[in-house]
């Protein structure tokens, strides 16, 4: 008898990729700004994170809440959906900064 994957949010890999992009932040520049948790993505985990390949620890997903300035409820909730203005920018590393 196999066991069924455990439920995932189905929203999360696309709020992960807006989060991102909403940061003004390049994959390596995300996974650096992450560098300081147990366990840090490379970019290429930031790609399969935002896919829907691979799938994120909590403590990225903290990290990334964090780092985003968004309750950890908003991402992980495919009934909530993201602000169109993060309460937070990462400045000095996006366009126009």
């Amino acid at each position: 008898m196999g066991q069924s994957p455990r439920p995932r949010p189905k929203r999360l890999a696309e709020k992960l990729l807006e989060i991102r992009a909403q940061l003004g932040l390049t994959q390596e520049q995300f996974a650096e700004r992450l560098s300081h948790i147990e366990s840090p993505p490379q970019p290429g985990h930031v790609s399969e994170f935002e896919r829907g390949k691979r799938e994120p620890s909590l403590l990225y997903l903290l990290a990334v809440a964090r780092l985003a300035g968004l309750p950890l409820e908003a991402m992980v909730d495919d009934e909530m959906d993201l602000p169109e203005k993060l309460p937070r920018r990462v400045r000095g590393e996006g366009p126009g900064d």
